[in-house]
């Protein structure tokens, strides 16, 4: 027994001194390398740029991160009092406030701002906080553009740090990009990631006229960063950080941007005229797919005309239904955002050609693009307030009245705590009639609107085009 345990114990210090030996050996060798030599290795690892030079993103995060800033709005909301199901709306709900958050970007020294519309609509205050010094400003709206999705602040400040813009056009499809924004009030917030596609509709703009080309990239986007800077590595402006593609509310790979060239056109027009001027060229296109793929097998890109409004003489005199664009001066259009980004750079009266396809065969020709009224001068905004109802309209446009086959009608332009709220009418709901009256002017059917009680049997187009009737009830 003596000898057995004189044999367990000589085995165990023999394996001891041998483990000892070979762990020392293996310490020496490069698989069991020592924090130095980790550090060594790690640093001899360097990213390099298309043109050769080493890749970071220092550059673009200290250019353009003076540039973002926090933004916080207040804004009032109908509260429901849990009666709404006894009626079409809640007579009995109350006016409370609430507070968001997301993010701008400084496009002058003099402090206009630019930042997506969903960022601050239906906003009571809106507050700007800069990046540098946190200072505080209260913002004024100077116009927003729901059809795309920006909006232009401005705030009383001089000397401010300010971005430049690139050209998005230029902007390649694997190229890096950085992110700069506020995602969940974590302010200042820089993430890098590549361009994963251009021209990207995903359906988000709730308006009859979308403006939807949107920069894919992998760049982490979350709540927050809407509104915020998506920059080359120059820090140069390449687009305006507006959606995800999530089932969860965060970031899972998929952000989209505004491209700066839309920004700078939109910009421009409300900087100017406080309104955009857009340009219409009264054809309805839609992407070539499914039947239409199948009969124009060879055609690989270009929109197919469904229809030319008569809103624009010259698309009604030079281009016929079932053409197929190709391109418009000379770009050429793989699809309906692409068709409708590059309308998007237009003004009305603007001479554009467009390249055809017709009966196999191709052909140019050039239109001069109309107004929302239909009409080639600068397009004026005529807005109506109503406190009774708690919101503002204008009167609908000849495209609108076209588009719809309506004759009359108030469009939605905001909505504050009111009878508009209360029926569920949101920005771009078209009004057509109220208690089937028919034909009447804008500030008529404000007036109907105002002044109805009882039963009131209500006809509107919704953001997105569709017909119905409604019926609601005032006390």
């Amino acid at each position: 027994m003596v000898k057995k345990w004189i044999v367990i114990i000589s085995v165990s210090v023999c394996s001891g001194i041998s483990g000892a030996w070979i762990f020392g050996k293996l310490g020496d060798s490069p698989i069991m390398s020592t924090s130095s030599n980790f550090k060594d290795v790690a640093h001899s690892v360097n990213y390099m740029a298309a043109n050769g030079a080493s890749l970071d993103f220092v550059k673009a995060s200290e250019t353009a991160t003076p540039c973002v800033v926090f933004i916080k709005t207040t804004s009032e909301v109908q509260r429901s009092s849990g009666f709404g199901w006894f009626f079409d709306f809640d007579p009995f709900g109350s006016i409370g406030e609430v507070a968001s958050t997301g993010s701008g970007v400084i496009i002058s020294k003099d402090g206009y701002i630019v930042t997506n519309n969903h960022v601050i609509k239906g906003a009571k205050t809106i507050e700007v906080v800069l990046n540098k010094n946190k200072k505080s400003y209260k913002a004024t709206l100077i116009g927003a553009h729901p059809s795309s999705d920006l909006a232009l602040l401005k705030i009383d400040a001089e000397n401010l740090p300010f971005i430049q813009f690139a050209n998005s056009d230029q902007l390649k499809i694997g190229e890096w990009v950085v992110a700069v924004g506020n995602p969940f009030n974590l302010t200042s917030t820089v993430t890098a990631g590549i361009v994963s596609a251009k021209g990207r509709n995903i359906s988000i703009v709730s308006d009859q006229f979308p403006i939807e080309s949107f920069i894919q990239t992998d760049a982490a986007i979350n709540p927050g960063n809407s509104g915020g800077a998506l920059v080359d590595l120059d820090g140069n402006l390449v687009g305006i950080n507006t959606a995800i593609a999530s089932k969860t509310g965060s970031y899972v790979g998929y952000g989209f941007a505004i491209p700066s060239k839309i920004v700078a056109k939109i910009i421009k027009d409300l900087k100017e005229y406080g309104t955009v001027q857009r340009a219409f060229s009264g054809l309805s296109v839609e992407d070539i797919e499914g039947k239409l793929a199948d009969k124009y097998k060879d055609q690989q890109t270009g929109v197919y005309v469904n229809s030319v409004s008569e809103s624009c003489p010259d698309a009604m005199k030079y281009i016929e239904a079932s053409d197929i664009v190709l391109k418009i001066e000379g770009h050429e259009i793989e699809n309906k955002s692409i068709f409708d980004e590059q309308m998007a750079y237009y003004r009305p009266g603007d001479k554009v050609t467009f390249t055809l396809l017709r009966d196999g065969k191709q052909l140019e020709r050039t239109i001069e693009l109309v107004n929302e009224d239909g009409g080639t001068s600068v397009y004026k905004r005529q807005l109506l307030k109503s406190e009774d109802l708690g919101a503002d309209f204008e009167p609908i446009t000849k495209v609108e009245k076209d588009l719809f086959k309506i004759t009359t009608g108030i469009k939605v332009v905001a909505v504050r705590p009111g009878r508009i709220a209360q029926m569920g009418f949101t920005e771009g709901y078209i009004i057509v009639s109220v208690n089937q009256k028919k034909d009447k002017t804008a500030e008529e059917i404000i007036s109907i609107l105002e002044n109805s009680k009882g039963r009131m049997i209500i006809e509107v187009v919704s953001p997105g085009g569709e017909k119905s009737v409604t019926q609601f009830y005032f006390y």
